[in-house]
């Protein structure tokens, strides 16, 4: 019997039989195994669990990453020959070595943001200043890079401690992402997707290299203008609503026009024609810039253009109502008939409003 074998049975508290890493917080990206005072022998065994790595460093010098899986540690392995080299000499010399482990997995809902506006050039606005948030995650993919560019010596290394740089590098490059893609502001909201997809596969390469994690999903959340910009959207739209409005009130002029053109009424066709010259005026105010709506007049106004059937003392004519109206007044005694097509009968000039404001009032009887 050798001499590790007859040592081994009476320091059995000194050797590590299992060395694994259990996590259950989560946030723990790195995590170094305590072997202070412990010895691994070639009998010990290495457990690493899915979403973990390890690593063996012997005097500073990294092994192989070890990948989910179970080994034994013994001698003839030759990823860890070196470092067991010293159990050779039975003891005489300590394992001057760490071994860590890290976590694989993704580190989901790290929040980002911009501490400063981002000052694009809009192809619509001009200068503008933009600000925004969300979300990103991360995970490690090469462990050795990762223990050298950033864990280096620390023991116990947080998320934490890493998304503050990655946080800097992601919030530097959505400005260049947002400059070179010509998107104008009001078309940011429909192309978020598009813009956090493009910048995680942009920013990829360089983080891997750099710091050993790749970028599994950034996510922009909410992109806004500052509060005297979005004020000068809102007016525009405003605007926008208002020339609606002007389309939606010539339409309507255009209903009432037809309805009074199709009224056989007499009462029906003033009164219609009332409102059309009454929206008409409406739309000359409007395309002027400015809607200012007229009141209707108390007695229909006079129709310049209509012509109606006369038939009375003077004879039949077509005549305009102001030349029926001084043939009234002419001969107060005489029997004015007037008709126009759409009316079932003539009427008397006294039930025409149109002629009947039109004639002045009979004088009174002499004293």
């Amino acid at each position: 019997m050798g001499l590790w074998d007859a040592l081994k049975p009476h320091a059995a508290a000194q050797f590590l039989e299992v060395i694994e890493w259990v996590d259950d917080r989560h946030d723990t990206v790195l995590w170094r195994f305590p072997v202070m005072g412990r010895a691994i022998t070639s009998g010990s065994r290495l457990v690493v669990r899915e979403g973990q790595a390890a690593i063996f460093v012997n005097e500073g010098r990294l092994s192989e990453v070890f990948g989910p899986g179970a080994y034994d540690l013994s001698t003839p392995n030759t990823p860890i020959l070196s470092f067991f080299s010293t159990i050779a000499y039975q003891l005489e010399y300590p394992y001057k070595g760490d071994v860590l482990f890290v976590s694989t997995t993704q580190f989901i809902d790290n929040p980002w943001g911009t501490p400063n506006p981002i000052l694009l050039r809009d192809p619509e606005f001009g200068p503008v200043r933009l600000r925004g948030f969300g979300s990103f995650a991360f995970r490690v993919t090469d462990p050795a890079v990762f223990l050298r560019q950033l864990a280096g010596t620390d023991g116990q290394f947080d998320k934490d401690e890493v998304t503050g740089q990655l946080k800097r590098r992601l919030v530097a490059a959505l400005a260049d992402a947002l400059g070179e893609s010509g998107i104008g502001v009001l078309d940011l909201a429909s192309r978020t997707l598009e813009l956090g997809d493009g910048l995680r596969d942009r920013i990829n390469p360089s983080f891997q290299s750099a710091y050993g994690v790749t970028l599994t999903d950034f996510a922009i959340q909410n992109l806004t203008l500052p509060e005297e910009v979005e004020k000068a959207l809102d007016t525009r739209t405003k605007m926008g609503v208002l020339g609606n409005l002007d389309q939606y009130t010539k339409m309507k002029a255009a209903e009432a026009i037809g309805v009074a053109a199709a009224n056989p009424g007499i009462g029906g066709v003033g009164a219609g024609l009332g409102v059309g010259m009454g929206l008409g005026q409406q739309l000359g105010a409007a395309v002027a810039g400015a809607m200012v709506p007229s009141a209707p007049p108390a007695v229909p106004p006079p129709l310049p253009s209509t012509t109606l059937h006369y038939a009375g003392p003077s004879g039949q004519a077509q005549l305009e109502p102001a030349a029926i109206a001084q043939r009234v007044a002419a001969d107060r005694a005489g029997r004015h008939l007037l008709w126009m097509p759409g009316w079932p009968a003539w009427k008397a000039w006294s039930e025409v409003p149109e002629v009947a404001h039109l004639v002045p009032p009979a004088p009174p009887p002499l004293p």
